[in-house]
This record gives structure tokens, C-alpha cells and sequence, in this order.
């Protein structure tokens, strides 16, 4: 049921929010394999300031993270938080979203 619901609020976000940032913080292949249309890859390992700001339009943009299985985007969502990030929804692990995935570089 957990997994339901965050499905259901991320989707939410995305419906209610279309400027909001999706990031995808797996790495390059998990990526290309199938990814959230409109997901950002930006991996976990590269979250610094730079590349935040680079990819994130505002401190206070909807930032919806999400990997595999939940515990990089755990960590990912510490880093952007702080550095400052506001609004910062963790969907956990790409497993069991029911809404399509994309695939290669869009």
C-alpha cells in the first residue's frame, strides 16, 4: 500500500505542478533503460551545488526525486535539502510506477 501511495502523490505532483523538477539519481544506463517521462538524470554521486543549480530552476521548485529501490533518492534528498532545496518530495524506487516509463534520452 506504501508504494501505492507515494506512486499516487508523485503522480499528483506532476499533474498539479507541470514546471515541477523530476530527477532521476540512478545512474546513466539505469536511466536510458526507462525513466519517468520527463525525469532529469542527474546521478547521486553528482548532486554539489553546481550541478543542483544547473538542472533545478529555483530553491523553491517542486523537486520530485526517485532511483530503484528508494535509498539513493533518501540520499539525494538529504544533499539537495541541504543545500537549501524547499520543496523536496521522495518518491523512493522507480519499482511498481504504474504510469509508463520512457526510454534513451528525451
Amino acid at each position: 500500500m506504501a508504494i501505492k501511495d507515494s506512486t499516487l502523490k508523485a503522480k499528483q505532483i506532476i499533474d498539479e505542478h507541470p514546471d515541477a523538477c523530476i530527477l532521476d539519481v540512478r545512474e546513466e544506463e539505469e536511466y536510458l533503460a526507462g525513466h519517468i517521462k520527463g525525469a532529469i538524470l542527474l546521478p547521486v554521486d553528482d548532486i554539489d551545488a553546481l550541478t543542483a543549480s544547473d538542472v533545478i530552476p529555483s530553491k523553491d521548485s517542486e523537486v520530485l526525486i526517485y532511483c530503484r529501490s528508494g535509498a539513493r533518492s533518501r540520499l539525494a534528498s538529504d544533499k539537495l535539502a541541504g543545500l537549501g532545496y524547499e520543496h523536496i518530495y521522495d518518491l523512493g524506487g522507480l519499482t511498481g510506477w504504474p504510469y509508463g516509463l520512457e526510454s534513451g534520452w528525451f
